[in-house]
């Protein structure tokens, strides 16, 4: 009786399982952002810290080569009569006063109280006038290609990458303006030293035969970062400026540029800081190189 009084003893067992995982698609997510915002708040510190000379730099590093840099003109690359609106209303008020003027119809005495040489030297002006800005229309040609062939030479060459920020070359109004520009921890010169870098050589190297096509007189002119220590008293920063104008020079003609096309290599130690603010900044120390616009001859008749 003891064993029909037994019941069956029920065992459960429960197995734990984990939950389910979720994934790591939120990690990747969060990465992503971090790393732009990252990126972000390093532009803006990058365009902060740069000067508008280091921006126009880049900028016309971007910009397409062919591309005329102001709105005159005909709507096309030097479809006008000039780049600057300067020079375009100096030829349409020409040709205005060609075209409006009336014929003299005087004759005798009175006629030639006013002519002779009075209308003689208003021709010659008009013609010289019309030679000048015919003439600054050309070089505004010549120098903005040249402008364009020099930025693509430094662009063609990949040693030169890193100097972008210490080449700039602008086409201005007085002519072709070329600088080779000290960066914060990135001298184009040794310190003290009147003789460039390799990779500066390049491209300077890379300047002379498309200057030489120009055929215009240049000016080289070396300049230095005011506050720098020159250990010999008979070296100075007048001494070193000086120095490296010269070499650049020397560059320049050891690769196609002949010494005729020089009109002078000087030193100008601080005293022409491209920062007149900051005086100090190693932007300051740089050699430029200025092609001028020339002027026609004035005929031998024609009074200054």
């Amino acid at each position: 009786m003891a064993n029909g009084n037994l019941q069956p003893i029920i065992i459960k067992k429960v197995k734990k399982a984990a939950h389910a995982h979720h994934g790591g698609a939120w990690k990747i997510a969060y990465a992503d952002f971090v790393t732009a915002m990252m990126a972000f708040f390093l532009l803006l510190w990058l365009i902060s810290m740069t000067t508008p000379e280091q921006k126009k730099g880049l900028a016309d590093y971007f910009a397409p080569p062919n591309v005329s840099e102001s709105p005159s003109g005909a709507g096309g690359v030097m479809g006008g009569q000039a780049f600057s609106e300067d020079g375009a209303k100096i030829r349409v008020e020409a040709s205005k006063d060609a075209l409006t003027a009336p014929e003299s119809s005087e004759a005798g005495p009175q006629a030639e109280a006013r002519g002779g040489s009075d209308l003689a030297g208003g021709n010659q002006q008009d013609a010289v006038l019309a030679s000048t800005v015919s003439l600054q229309s050309k070089y505004n040609k010549d120098f903005h290609s040249a402008a364009a062939s020099i930025r693509q030479a430094w662009q063609a060459n990949p040693d030169l990458t890193t100097l972008a920020d210490s080449l700039l070359v602008e086409q201005t109004e007085e002519g072709l303006n070329i600088e080779i520009i000290d960066q914060e921890g990135r001298p184009m010169f040794p310190e003290g030293s009147k003789y460039p870098y390799e990779t500066t050589r390049k491209a300077i190297a890379a300047l002379a035969p498309i200057l030489q096509k120009l055929a215009r007189p240049l000016m080289i002119s070396g300049h230095t970062a005011a506050g720098a220590a020159y250990p010999n008293p008979r070296y100075g920063a007048w001494e070193l400026s000086s120095d490296r104008a010269n070499a650049v020079r020397s560059i320049l003609g050891e690769f196609g540029l002949s010494d005729d096309r020089l009109s002078s290599v000087s030193g100008r130690a601080a005293a022409d800081p491209l920062f007149p603010n900051d005086p100090y900044l190693a932007g300051n120390g740089r050699v430029e190189i200025v092609v001028k616009y020339e002027a026609p001859p004035v005929p031998a008749g024609l009074a200054p």
